[in-house]
């Protein structure tokens, strides 16, 4: 595959092609190739009509997500997964070594370090999250003048995210001009060293991390809408004060949203990676990332198959924990088409 791909560039670098196209030009005569050929199999299987033409144009209009998923998603993942049993240094040929990386995993205490601080983040993190973004929600679902325009504030922070949110909050934090100990200051508060400090650090990214929950809010918003006025209505004719009807109306209601906002919320966490990474794993190895060690190990240190095995167990917890969680959702989310958690039972009627 090599070997064509250099003739490809050679002979469009023989034609003069910009050097700046050259890197891309034989990945898109590749697919170029390819798509004849998809079309070509295609135009002869509609004309034996063993595929009708309505079919056959489906898969043609999606193909190029499906080849995309194949090259950039599937692809890589099935590499990655046969070379996380061996050894390799990018610059040399892998070598086969089995399990010898899975082993090595298991006695590597930063492995474990990076794990405990991962858990850590997830577990106090998406329940402040969730909580907190719902809270926002029933708030701003009050019909109230210029609600508008505080559902626009809430949500404008989420526009920066990533390294600019990670920058932002390393001067909010910063313990001698920092905008939170000026204010602590005021006080006659001494506020700590945040990011300098190890007990410190990990408290300082969880607040940052409810930065962003104006985009949950939008989700819970939209959730709220839906929920029928009738059943406010019965609930306030038999009494019930605002909070029970929050309780037993509300929350079940927008249970389906809960539920998706905190499963992509878990996954989210649980591939942490900047924080970790602008903070160099942060004091003591408090803010060691479970993905940001893997990408030390995978393209800091170039142990290309120790980080692949470190991504496959990765994904192995995050499906377990997402699996539970499924699994746990029929005790507490409620779908208009199930009853008591389950699917609705149909009762057979007696023939008269």
């Amino acid at each position: 595959m090599n070997g064509i791909i250099e003739q490809i560039y050679n002979m469009f670098e023989m034609m003069g092609m910009p050097a700046a196209l050259l890197p891309l030009l034989p990945f898109l005569s590749i697919i170029a190739v390819l798509y004849v050929i998809i079309f070509a199999v295609a135009r002869i299987l509609v004309k034996k009509k063993i595929v009708h033409i309505r079919s056959a144009s489906f898969y043609l209009f999606i193909s190029p997500w499906i080849i995309g998923f194949l090259l950039f998603t599937i692809g890589p993942m099935i590499f990655s997964f046969y070379i996380s049993f061996t050894n390799w240094e990018v610059v040399s040929d892998p070598k086969w070594i089995g399990t010898g990386n899975y082993q090595m995993l298991f006695k590597d205490t930063m492995f474990y370090k990076s794990l405990a601080v991962t858990f850590y983040y997830t577990l106090v993190s998406v329940p402040l999250q969730v909580v907190l973004s719902l809270a926002i929600a029933l708030l701003m679902n009050l019909k109230l003048k210029g609600i508008y325009l505080f559902r626009t504030i809430y949500y404008l922070p989420t526009l920066v995210q990533g390294v600019a949110q990670m920058v932002l909050f390393l001067w909010i934090f910063n313990p001698n001009v920092g905008l939170v100990n000026s204010i602590l200051g005021v006080f006659g508060i001494e506020g700590p060293t945040w990011f300098s400090s190890p007990d410190w650090a990990m408290p300082a990214v969880i607040i940052m991390s409810l930065w962003t929950v104006g985009g949950n809010m939008i989700i819970y918003l939209a959730g709220l809408s839906d929920v029928p006025t009738s059943l406010y209505e019965a609930a306030e004719i038999d009494g019930a004060t605002t909070a029970r009807k929050v309780w037993h109306v509300t929350l079940p209601q927008i249970s389906p949203i809960l539920f998706f906002n905190g499963v992509t919320s878990m996954i989210g966490a649980f591939q942490t990676f900047t924080q970790g990474f602008l903070n160099n794993g942060g004091p003591d190895n408090s803010l060691l990332f479970y993905a940001y060690y893997l990408y030390q190990n995978a393209f800091m240190w170039f142990k290309m198959g120790y980080g692949s095995a470190l991504a496959w167990v990765l994904f192995i917890i995050i499906l377990l924990f997402t699996v539970l969680v499924f699994r746990g959702s029929a005790l507490w989310v409620y779908y208009e088409t199930e009853q008591y958690g389950g699917k609705k039972r149909h009762v057979r009627k007696k023939r008269a």
